[in-house]
């Protein structure tokens, strides 16, 4: 799998360069995201896997996505399929939006509580996490009953554990050395 990311990233960027100087960012985004739903199919990961030749499995997959992609995204098709990449364009997709994600300086930020948190509480968070990371912060909450009480963020390599269990273990470890 990470073949596949270290393979799409030159296309990513590529795509996403491109995009940027054509002010088509959405355009891009929609086309790369039709494009890989097509090639997520069945039928059409099948022909992948077979031996057609680069011309005629980009042909194919142009036809498929017809008015969904640009004479761009066409080019985009045809020279990954001409370098038999195909199968990166999940990844390309992937990469895309990480680089989008960066552009509008964006961040997803996970939330792990013990409980529901209330609409006052996110947006507190969200104003101080955007303070520290400089960045438009989307938060994704979800709940782990398991911990005692408190928070675990997750921002990219980040993790902050402000839960009891979290606080408990720094505690411990501070007493033993």
């Amino acid at each position: 799998m990470s073949d596949l990311v270290t393979i799409a990233r030159p296309y990513a960027k590529a795509a996403f360069d491109f995009a940027v100087e054509k002010d088509a960012l959405d355009q891009w985004g929609q086309m790369l995201a039709f494009a890989t739903e097509v090639t997520k199919h069945k039928q059409i990961s099948d022909v992948l896997d077979g031996s057609l030749t680069a011309n005629k499995l980009s042909e194919l997959l142009i036809v498929v996505c017809g008015e969904q992609l640009d004479e761009h995204g066409q080019n985009l098709l045809k020279v990954m399929a001409g370098n038999g990449r195909l199968k990166a364009l999940p990844d390309v997709l992937a990469e895309f939006l990480a680089l989008r994600r960066e552009h509008d300086k964006f961040i997803d930020v996970d939330v792990i509580s013990a409980s529901e948190l209330s609409e006052q509480q996110q947006d507190d968070m969200i104003s101080k996490l955007e303070q520290r990371f400089d960045r438009k912060v989307k938060l994704n909450c979800s709940i782990d009953e398991t911990l005692l009480g408190g928070v675990i963020i997750r921002a990219g390599d980040l993790v902050i554990d402000n839960s009891a269990r979290g606080r408990l273990n720094r505690l411990s470890d501070a007493l033993q050395s």
